[in-house]
């Protein structure tokens, strides 16, 4: 079995198949197989109701997510699934006094499942799937498979600096990490950059003469640092009326692989435009024990060891 971040699996055939009749929901309790579809309401009790199209499903408090009972898991994160879709297994049925069937549901097996099974396998270096669940100042959340939330701080995003992780990802994003180490209660930490090209990858897409599109991203006393990929930014000549966060055409001088240094012209700048949140990944799958940014004719070594 395949474990995917929440969303991944509504609109399979097999899921569709399996919401279809009491019948084909038995099915899937049988066979233990992780559904989705959509919370509409998470009640007083913190008990989550979802829509299951052929009836109504609950998912109990503490069957909400690993780590409810214990305080681990607040109670926000329950909250929080309301009209958006959720994973869950289903663990049987009750009848009402009036013979109203409602599934009984557990996001928490599909967690389990989903840790005892694939999570609790990776190791430093494995390169995943992964949904932008929230973006907060520090970094960017994921779920990295059945709601099970990761974190990717802002610095290990991408190797041009930003303000904040919205100026990589947009909410229900699918991107690629890779697994940056482990805490001591269990978390996966991730990384972003290293997926995104070396120095020498990002640089031969660009040569000198062109002008490019960038985006301003900081302004120094010596010069303004312009990206021009998420993992590649040069140095432009000061201009007036510029500001961070603009974006700009700018020229190309020169390109400098022994410093890793690209000598820009802004040409001009602009309010307008849209953020590109699709991504050159130059790794999507596998295994990675070392990444070098850097050219090797560089003396300057930026470097990941997994």
């Amino acid at each position: 079995m395949n474990y995917y971040p929440e969303g991944s699996l509504i609109h399979s055939d097999e899921n569709q198949y399996y919401l279809r009749s009491e019948a084909t929901l038995t099915e899937a309790l049988r066979s233990q197989a992780i559904l989705e579809a959509r919370a509409v309401l998470c009640d007083s009790d913190h008990n989550l109701i979802i829509d299951l199209g052929c009836m109504t499903g609950i998912i109990p408090r503490e069957e909400g997510a690993l780590g409810i009972d214990s305080g681990k898991t607040r109670d926000i994160a329950l909250i929080s699934r309301v009209n958006k879709t959720v994973c869950f297994m289903v663990t049987g049925f009750e009848k009402s006094s009036t013979g109203k069937t409602t599934a009984l549901l557990s996001r928490r097996r599909a967690q389990q499942a989903c840790t005892d099974n694939y999570l609790s396998k990776l190791t430093c270096g494995d390169i995943l799937a992964a949904r932008v669940t929230h973006l907060e100042q520090f970094g960017c959340f994921v779920d990295i498979g059945c709601g099970i939330p990761s974190l990717i701080p802002i610095d290990s995003i991408s190797i041009s600096r930003i303000s904040h992780p919205s100026d990589r990802f947009r909410q229900g994003q699918m991107i690629y990490a890779i697994v940056k180490s482990f805490t001591d209660d269990g978390r996966i930490c991730l990384s972003h950059k290293e997926l995104l090209g070396t120095w020498e990858e990002n640089a031969s897409n660009f040569q000198s003469g062109e002008t490019v599109s960038g985006i301003i991203r900081s302004i120094e006393n010596y010069g303004v640092f312009v990206e021009l990929a998420p993992n590649l930014a040069g140095l432009a000549e000061l201009k007036d009326g510029i500001k961070s966060g603009q974006f700009a055409s700018v020229y190309i001088k020169s390109l400098i692989p022994e410093k890793m240094k690209i000598k820009l012209i802004i040409v001009d700048s602009f309010d307008e435009g849209e953020i590109d949140y699709h991504y050159n990944y130059y790794h999507t799958e596998g295994h990675m024990d070392y990444w070098r940014y850097s050219p090797e004719s560089s003396s300057k070594v930026i470097e990941s060891t997994f």
